[in-house]
């Protein structure tokens, strides 16, 4: 396991790069990113950091155990969740952690992966916030999404930011494995954004950048009749080819 320093550099770095206006990934105090630190404890941005210009004291420490025992209760009050996110910092002098600390600790968790990105990417939410929500990506238009972003993203419809939505992301993760058999790589929130799943910052920030391929691609298919959607059989076989599979290890840096 990496030391804790490394990883808060690796975040910082990570949390740049998707925040450079000129990606249009996130602006402003969008999105957020966080990692596992190995210890019932993880990182994750800062209520009201800013991606772009963050720094490490742009960050807070949480345990895990206590986040994940808030969505074990049966409700809470605005009030209580706000108590509970206090007392889950490890540093007291930390500030408070983003309002989507739920949705990363469950994908660090039952998700399964060490580092997540969430980005409001607006070639995406062109596309969620429409009439259409999710529905173009699920199916697969060209090979790469399927190498970078997974057979398949989760889906969850908008709810509430915070809690509320943690409790439908919980629930959408374990419909997803039970489908799959595996963790999903890519979460799409309708009218919200996209969350990447990835074992290193590398990866996280490969699927959320092929997730704006992606989207640009289906925006542009729609101007000439829709997309021409690749078969099941055809994804099946791109996702299970061994040449990919030491690709996908590879642009990982695994």
């Amino acid at each position: 396991m990496k030391l804790t320093g490394v990883i808060i550099e690796d975040l910082v770095v990570l949390s740049r790069e998707l925040g450079r206006e000129d990606r249009q990934l996130s602006i402003l105090g969008e999105g957020n990113t966080s990692a596992d630190n190995g210890d019932d404890t993880f990182w994750i941005k800062a209520s009201g950091s800013q991606l772009g210009a963050i720094d490490e004291s742009g960050f807070s420490r949480v345990r895990m155990s206590t986040v994940l025992e808030m969505l074990a209760r049966d409700a809470m009050t605005d009030e209580e969740v706000a108590e509970g996110m206090r007392a889950s910092l490890v540093d007291p002098g930390h500030r408070m952690p983003s309002v989507e600390t739920f949705l990363h600790a469950l994908c660090l968790s039952e998700g399964g992966a060490r580092w997540v990105g969430h980005t409001h990417t607006t070639s995406m939410n062109k596309i969620l916030c429409s009439r259409m929500g999710a529905e173009p990506f699920l199916g697969h238009v060209f090979p790469d999404a399927i190498v970078v972003c997974g057979v398949a993203p989760a889906v969850v419809p908008y709810v509430d930011p915070g809690r509320v939505l943690g409790l439908v992301v919980r629930e959408e993760l374990r419909r997803y494995r039970n489908a799959h058999g595996r963790p999903p790589k890519m979460m799409l929130m309708v009218n919200h954004g996209v969350v990447a799943l990835g074992q290193t910052p590398t990866e996280v920030f490969n699927i959320l950048l092929m997730a704006d391929k992606w989207a640009k691609v289906l925006l542009g298919t729609y101007a000439l009749g829709g997309p021409n959607y690749l078969t099941e059989e055809h994804v099946e076989r791109i996702d299970s080819r061994l040449d990919e599979h030491y690709r996908r290890r590879r642009l990982t840096g695994g």
